[in-house]
């Protein structure tokens, strides 16, 4: 306990000097910096290679925080009141009284934000006097980090600090509503879209536009960048194969995310598993057929994109 007190004196010092630092969250580690600095926020574009076009969410401990920059309704609060804390991100119309950085909207009128429930993470916000811009915590288009050796392999020392809070819970990033008119999914993520739907009684769409509201909305996003191949039921002898359900035979070139279809345990160790084929040199990835249904639609997003690489 005293470690983690004094993990995050670190990450405030550093966080208060305008410099960015690495946070666990229950979804993925986040590249965070004051959102209210045009200072901190530049550089987690710079350090990510990250578009300026491509806006960030920002990270709070309170809605009392939240007020200062957003207009809240009805839909809001209902989430918030039900699944927050938790991997869920809103987008909301921002104050014209906001001080949050032009940086971190691309200069729209409008705002993506969450409540994170790691505890370092809620930790952490409640002992800053500012919310935190924090995308995940790798080069842009690549895979999301879940822990903090994740993190030391995207940046090696670039980044001042990592706060260590261990695996990420969830393994895949948050679910992105926006909720300026009729609720609409941007991104599929860690809170399940069938949930939201039987929560606000109504059937959410998932966007199709082409225009980059929040993160997550490019085509090519969370790849290892190797070549991908999905719904495979024999995959190459080359290739690595990324399975859900334990077979019978077994490889060397097997990787289990789950061996009893377990969507959520699959969820939670995909990138971990991307990142360990990478490393391990693989010119090539297979993937066996994952159910469409609960986080198998958030884990499927991922590879579809991954695979457009």
């Amino acid at each position: 306990m005293k470690k983690n007190l004094s993990n995050i004196k670190k990450a405030i010092n550093y966080l208060n000097n305008g410099d960015c630092v690495a946070i666990p969250t229950e979804t993925v580690y986040g590249l965070a910096g004051n959102a209210y600095s045009d200072k901190a926020t530049s550089k987690i574009f710079k350090l990510k290679k990250r578009p300026k076009k491509n806006p960030l969410i920002v990270h709070y401990y309170s809605l009392k925080a939240l007020k200062k920059d957003c207009y809240l309704n009805q839909n809001f609060l209902k989430l918030y009141k039900k699944y927050c804390p938790g991997p869920i991100s809103f987008v909301l119309k921002l104050k014209k009284n906001s001080l949050i950085s032009k940086n971190v909207t691309n200069c729209k009128k409008t705002i993506a934000v969450r409540f994170p429930k790691h505890p370092l993470a809620r930790n952490l916000l409640k002992n800053l006097n500012y919310p935190l811009a924090a995308p995940s915590a790798n080069i842009s288009t690549k895979i999301s980090p879940v822990s903090k050796r994740d993190v030391e392999d995207e940046f090696g020392n670039k980044i001042k600090f990592i706060l260590d809070g261990g695996q990420s819970k969830i393994g895949l990033e948050s679910t992105i509503l926006n909720l300026i008119d009729k609720p609409q999914i941007l991104r599929l993520g860690g809170l399940e879209k069938n949930k939201i739907n039987k929560f606000l009684k109504i059937n959410t769409k998932i966007s199709k536009e082409n225009t980059i509201l929040v993160p997550g909305q490019g085509k090519i996003h969370y790849s290892p960048q190797i070549p991908i191949r999905l719904n495979v039921i024999h995959p190459r002898q080359n290739e690595a194969f990324i399975l859900i359900k334990k077979r019978i035979l077994s490889d060397k070139n097997f990787f289990y995310i789950s061996k009893n279809k377990n969507l959520k345990e699959a969820a939670k160790n995909l990138y971990k598993t991307l990142r360990k084929i990478k490393k391990m040199k693989f010119k090539f990835i297979a993937v066996e057929k994952i159910p469409n249904k609960g986080m198998g639609e958030t884990i499927n997003d991922r590879l579809i994109r991954a695979s457009k690489y």
